[in-house]
């Protein structure tokens, strides 16, 4: 994935509208991969799933709590990536109580499927979902990539480390090291 683009595609999101009465204030907007990565410098990480132990005990809030450390590393946006659609995106980021890091939902996985990393989870009643994974990428070209090891259909395990906000972190900071 190093050097490559990130796919195109256009993600079916759901935002908040203030001229929209009622208990759903929200309309559909249509977003594409150049809304989210031309021009910017963000770190994209993706996860099998909103709500999940994993994801939502440590990765999403992790990167939450990180966020500032991110921006001083010169990171404009922090992006969760899933096979989910915007309404689960969205209730999940509320539950988490998430203001920094941005949800996108990859209702359909065809981001994640161009990405090479969809994978069947049926295993754990899934279906296709993603494989845990993280990225820093820099206006659409991934500079750094960090996939959990035993990339499988139907994995036994969940490993998470490789694409942890701290590992991320870490591993911006020693490259900017390097640079200088």
């Amino acid at each position: 994935m190093l050097g490559k683009k990130v796919p195109f595609v256009t993600f079916r999101t759901r935002v908040r509208d203030d001229a929209i009465e009622g208990p759903n204030p929200f309309r559909w907007e249509d977003k594409t991969s150049d809304d989210y990565f031309k021009g910017k410098k963000v770190v994209l990480f993706s996860l099998p799933g909103a709500f999940t132990p994993t994801c939502s005990n440590f990765q999403l809030p992790d990167f939450e709590k990180l966020h500032e450390e991110f921006r001083s590393e010169g990171v404009d946006e922090i992006y969760c990536i899933s096979v989910n659609d915007a309404f689960v995106m969205n209730a999940w980021a509320k539950a988490q109580g998430i203001e920094n890091v941005k949800v996108i939902p990859d209702g359909s996985g065809e981001f994640t499927r161009k990405m090479g990393m969809l994978v069947a989870k049926d295993n754990l009643g899934f279906g296709m979902r993603s494989w845990r994974y993280g990225a820093v990428v820099n206006d659409g070209l991934v500079e750094q990539w960090f996939e959990e090891e035993g990339f499988s259909d139907n994995c036994e395990s969940d490993p998470y480390g490789v694409s942890s906000p701290q590992n991320i972190l870490e591993k911006l900071r020693a490259a900017k090291v390097v640079a200088a």
